[in-house]
This record gives C-alpha cells, sequence and structure tokens, in this order.
C-alpha cells in the first residue's frame, strides 16, 4: 500500500505525487516512437506486431501478475467481474481500431502532429462519455470543472494542429519529405480523428473492469497496482485487433520474410528495439494506475486523469517532434502557435485542481 501522507495539505502533496507518476509514465509512452525508428530492414506491419507483442501482451501479462495478492489467479481475479471483463476486452478490439490508425496517423504527419490530433480526440471522448455513463452532471458543480478542463485541453490541442497547418503550408514538398516521409496532410487529419475516436474506448474498458479493480484491493493486493489487471484486459482486445490486421498486410504484402529470412543481427536489433518501445509505450496505463491511486476517489482529479494523461502525452511528443526536427524551417509565427498551444495544455492539466481547491 502506498504510504499515507500527513500534515494540513495532505491532499494537494497526494495530487501531486500522483501528477507526477502519470507524467513519468506519459514521457515513457511518448518516447515509445523512438526506438522504432532504429528497426531494420522490416515493413511496417511487421514491426508493429512485434512490437505489439511486448506493449499489448508480455508487459501488461507482468504486470497484471505483480498486481495480484498471494493465492490469487489472473482467472480468478477476472472472474470476480463475469461479463464486465469480456466488455473489457471488447473495448480493447474497439480501442486496438485506434491503436492501429494511430501509427498510420503518425506515418501521415509525423510523431508530433500525429499525436497530438488523435490524442486530443481521444481525451475528450474518453473523460466524457465515462461521466455520461456514471450519471454526472457536467453543467454543475465538479462536472463543470471536468467540462472546462476539457475543454481546455482540446482548446490547446487545437491549437497545436493549427500549428502543424501552418508548418505544413510553409515547407516545400522536399522539406516536407525530409521531416515526415510519408507526409499527407488531409489523409492524416482523417485517420488521426478516427484513431482518436476509437482510442478512447480504452478508458470505457478500464472503466468496465471497475469490479476488479475492487475485488483486488479487498483481498489486499497492492493499491499502486490494482489497475493493472484490468489493463491487460483491454490490451489482449487491442493485440487481437493489431494482429489479425498485421498478418493480413504480411499476406497482402509479401513481408513473411521479414520474420523468416532476416539475419540474426536484424533480429537481434529489431527485437531489442520493439522490446524497448513496447516497454515505454506500457508504461503510461502503468503509470496511469499508479498516479490514479494517489487521486481522492470519485474526485475530480480522478474523473480528469484520462485526459491528464492525454494532454502529457501531447506535450511530451511535441518535444520529441522538436528534438527530432519535425518543425525545422518553421517560421516564428508558427513556433509562437506551437507554444501557445502547449501553453493551453499544461494550463488544462493544473486547471482542475486549481478549481477544486477554489470551491
Amino acid at each position: 500500500m502506498k504510504p499515507p501522507l500527513v500534515g494540513g495539505r495532505e491532499e494537494f502533496m497526494e495530487t501531486f505525487i500522483g501528477l507526477v507518476i502519470i507524467a513519468l509514465g506519459s514521457f515513457g509512452q511518448s518516447s515509445s516512437y523512438v526506438p522504432i525508428k532504429k528497426v531494420k530492414q522490416w515493413s511496417w506491419e511487421s514491426f508493429w506486431l512485434v512490437q505489439g507483442v511486448f506493449a499489448w501482451l508480455l508487459f501488461p501479462f507482468l504486470g497484471a501478475l505483480a498486481a495480484l495478492p498471494a493465492g490469487m489467479s489472473l482467472g480468478q481475479a477476472w472472474s470476480v467481474a463475469g461479463g464486465a471483463a469480456w466488455q473489457s476486452v471488447g473495448y480493447g478490439v474497439l480501442w486496438g481500431v485506434g491503436g492501429l490508425t494511430f501509427g498510420l496517423s503518425m506515418r501521415y504527419l509525423g510523431v508530433a502532429l500525429g499525436q497530438s490530433l488523435a490524442l486530443g480526440t481521444c481525451s475528450a471522448f474518453g473523460t466524457v462519455i465515462p461521466a455520461l455513463l456514471r450519471g454526472d452532471n457536467l453543467f454543475d458543480g465538479s462536472g463543470l470543472v471536468l467540462l472546462a478542463g476539457v475543454g481546455l485541453a482540446i482548446a490547446g490541442i487545437a491549437v497545436i494542429g493549427y500549428a502543424g497547418a501552418l508548418k505544413a503550408r510553409g515547407l516545400s514538398a522536399e522539406e516536407r519529405r525530409e521531416a515526415v516521409k510519408d507526409f499527407a496532410l488531409k489523409k492524416g487529419l482523417l485517420i488521426a480523428v478516427l484513431a482518436g475516436v476509437m482510442s478512447a474506448c480504452f478508458n470505457l474498458g478500464l472503466e468496465a473492469g471497475a469490479s476488479v479493480r475492487a475485488a483486488l484491493l479487498e483481498a489486499g493486493a497492492n493499491e499502486l497496482l490494482a489497475l493493472n489487471p484490468v489493463i491487460l484486459l483491454v490490451t489482449i482486445g487491442g493485440f487481437l485487433t493489431n494482429a489479425a490486421y498485421c498478418l493480413w498486410q504480411n499476406v497482402r504484402n509479401g513481408t513473411w520474410g521479414d520474420y523468416t529470412a532476416s539475419p540474426a543481427r536484424v533480429w537481434a536489433n529489431n527485437l531489442l528495439f520493439c522490446a524497448l518501445a513496447g516497454l515505454l509505450w506500457y508504461s503510461q496505463f502503468f503509470g496511469l494506475g499508479a498516479g490514479q491511486s494517489f487521486f481522492t476517489p470519485g474526485s475530480v482529479m480522478m474523473a480528469f486523469s484520462w485526459s491528464i494523461l492525454m494532454s502529457l502525452n501531447v506535450l511530451f511528443s511535441n518535444v520529441w517532434g522538436i528534438v527530432l526536427k519535425e518543425w525545422k524551417g518553421t517560421g516564428a509565427r508558427t513556433v509562437g502557435v506551437l507554444v501557445l498551444g502547449l501553453s493551453l495544455l499544461v494550463l488544462s492539466i493544473v486547471f482542475p485542481q486549481l478549481a477544486s481547491m477554489g470551491r
């Protein structure tokens, strides 16, 4: 169990610790696409499937095992939820569509713009829909704070998207290809929006599996890890979607040789970087579950935690976009718009806590 804090600022400090943990996981996720750039001689579908084995099966499975109290199996933990466990898997299948198109959005828009648009849509739907399903009134009290925070996040992401449009307008065709090899703005925008809507199903899957987490806590599970078995349910569903698509692409494109004919040194290199990418990707949800354990149950911060994670992912992805020189050659106006968007994201993250303290 996490150690209790004492003193008049206990809730503030616990919230701060929770935010730091979520931020660390978010930084890991936003960094996960950097190792993929080190993958050599494999088609997109091959490395996406292999990194998915690590990101959606192996590491979530290990995380789920770490959460189990002595004498309890995963099957026993999941059986408590009954049909809700399968509902989490079903949401995971839908989320898998979002995860699949999420990778495509970055292929066509780059790390910064692709993640920004997809995660912005995901943030809004993934936060508001669970609140509506719980019957929360979004136009009064804490519901209004939640809605305002989501609005700030969407505004920040929209501004970043506008900065991306300015960037695309100001670059020559050759410069676009240098920054993002397969840059295609219109196709990328459509795919990013679809990715965001479907990716929001991940949080719906976590909400559906709430009874699993509750049962684990009652059985004595570590509060920091209790969400992990629910995360595995969702990622199993997502893996099924992605595996089916990638294997179909292997057949369609004749890329089975990536698995069967690659030299040992290529396999070793690619397996290493796919594993690293998978670990970094999984860290966002490991951090989400651990960070949420520091938030007061039923609080605005707990309800807003999904949007916080998505906003941080956008923030850090744009930092990586700058490091990877995806914004190279843009003018001062574009950079200013980008900074404004990032500032709005930071404000959206701290706004719910500040508003709650003022009430």
